[in-house]
């Protein structure tokens, strides 16, 4: 097989490895550079507008969208005038519907249930404040989370009906956005997954010439999101006074702990409804455009991109290739206020030469890193015959969700068997759903058995009258706990599948 650079590894392929492919139903050629990101364009009005029907009904507000779609696509350097009318009656209904029914209220108090009674008044009564500039956003309500390294990370719960604007405002900014987004961007977008990532990493990693991979860590983004800068992308797009005074509110709401509100001068609050989509926008002029460009005018080999979120990762053919790159894009993030983890972003050896080439330099194998919940690992295939790359769940992560399982079964002590069966059942299917992945089966196994043990201890110890035996509960685990099964194809197939070439 040769590895020479393809036309595909210049840029003219249509894989989304390479920042060339355009998820969308259109075809568009790819972001040109830097101009794009940090000049401006003209400004338009809308040009499909004037054949949009107003309406409250669905499939004429789709249209509507879908004109503003069609114009985003046709020039990449139209800025629209008017998008706030897109935010209907109909539009706010279908945002106050597809929230999660069972999420933690903000600020306000106020549940979707509680929500939902008049949900049609209520929502006439939000669409009329929302266009005559009445609506007020309010504070997040801050929580912690625990992450995998024990740290608490902040989060900001959005009172109900800024999550309803704020859904309503994302589904008309993605018609623009999603024009524009660059095929390596997988984070929190329509269509795109976590396995969609995870499956053109791996694509990636064995079908070009990388040798080097630099796994990046923004430190802190989300605290550390410049308003300024923000204001100054949306404008790229969107010059609607009133939808960037909307996103405006939201950034500068500030956040409710403990009572005390404070004022938010950077950042966008983790767990909005918007941030996800504000946090691609940033990121797609910050990073997406400016190493799309260094990719096609600074590579002297292969290299290829994957992006989530603020998690990415980055391979090389070269090593000269890598550094230079890193080093260019920490000046580049120190611009726009933010920094890439000292410890925690790394350039490694990994790649199809990298265990021969360590070996003969009388070096341990190759350094694994970790992205969406995988540690990625050089590894070979076909009786050691071909490269391939071996992913196992985070070790980490897995001793993390045994952890949260025990706890929870402690605090279900006196449920019924068949209650704290159910909920067992929904845990651990859920966790096969995203973990069946091919050569992850023995992660699987652990994390099926442990969970039973764990289930086996807490009933033991409610009951001491009679003990439970192995028999028994084998009886019992094997009716509520499925087995384990690879759930996910080889990621090859999926991609070729999703990406015909």
């Amino acid at each position: 097989m040769s590895y020479k650079t393809s036309p595909q590894a210049r840029g003219e392929s249509d894989e989304p490895i390479v920042p060339t492919k355009r998820p969308n139903k259109g075809e568009q050629s790819p972001a040109e550079g830097l101009a794009v990101a940090e000049g401006s364009g003209s400004t338009k009005g809308n040009t499909e507008e004037s054949n949009t029907r107003r309406t409250q009904g669905r499939e004429r507000v789709t249209q509507g969208l879908g004109g503003v779609r069609k114009a985003a696509r046709k020039d990449k350097k139209q800025k629209f005038t008017a998008l706030l009318h897109h935010v209907t009656i109909s539009l706010l209904r279908d945002s106050y519907y597809s929230l999660k029914r069972q999420a933690a209220p903000g600020i306000d108090g106020v549940t979707w249930q509680q929500y939902g009674e008049g949900v049609e008044e209520r929502l006439a009564d939000l669409h009329e404040r929302l266009h005559r500039g009445a609506y007020r956003a309010q504070p997040s309500r801050r929580m912690y989370i625990e992450k995998d390294d024990g740290r608490q990370r902040p989060i900001g719960i959005a009172a109900l009906e800024d999550k309803i604007v704020q859904q309503a405002v994302v589904t008309v900014l993605n018609q623009i956005y999603e024009e524009d987004f660059l095929g390596f961007s997988y984070g929190f977008r329509p269509g795109r997954s976590q396995h969609d990532a995870l499956d053109a990493l791996t694509v990636g990693l064995r079908r070009k010439k990388v040798n080097w991979v630099v796994d990046l860590d923004v430190r802190g983004f989300f605290d550390n999101v410049s308003h300024e800068w923000m204001e100054k992308f949306i404008g790229h797009r969107v010059a609607d006074r009133r939808l960037i005074r909307l996103t405006q509110k939201w950034l500068k709401a500030g956040v409710s702990e403990e009572g005390k509100w404070s004022e938010t001068k950077v950042g966008t609050p983790q767990g909005a409804v918007i941030s996800p989509l504000l946090a691609n926008i940033y990121l797609h002029y910050v990073f997406d455009l400016w190493v799309n460009q260094w990719r096609r005018k600074e590579a002297k080999g292969d290299m290829i991109v994957v992006r989530y979120a603020d998690d990415a990762v980055l391979g090389f053919e070269h090593r000269e290739d890598a550094e230079a790159c890193l080093e260019q894009l920490r000046e580049r993030m120190r611009k726009f206020g933010l920094e890439l983890h000292p410890d925690k972003t790394r350039l490694i050896e990994f790649g199809r030469f990298a265990e021969d080439n360590r070996k003969r330099r009388g070096e341990r194998r190759p350094e694994t890193f970790d992205f969406l919940g995988f540690t990625h690992i050089c590894g070979k295939a076909w009786k050691g015959k071909w490269f391939t790359v071996k992913r196992q769940t985070v070790k980490k992560r897995l001793r993390n969700k045994l952890k949260e399982v025990k706890q929870e079964l402690r605090r279900r002590w006196h449920e019924r068997i068949a209650d704290t069966g159910d909920w067992l059942q929904s845990v651990v299917q859920g966790y096969f759903n995203y973990h069946a992945i091919p050569g992850n089966i023995a992660t699987l196994q652990t994390f099926r058995r442990e969970v039973a043990r764990s289930w086996l201890k807490a009933l033991r110890r409610r009951s001491q009258k009679q003990k439970l035996t192995w028999e028994r509960f084998g009886e019992i685990v094997d009716r509520y706990l499925a087995k384990p099964r690879i759930l996910h194809p080889d990621p090859g197939k999926r991609f070729d599948a999703k990406y015909p070439r």
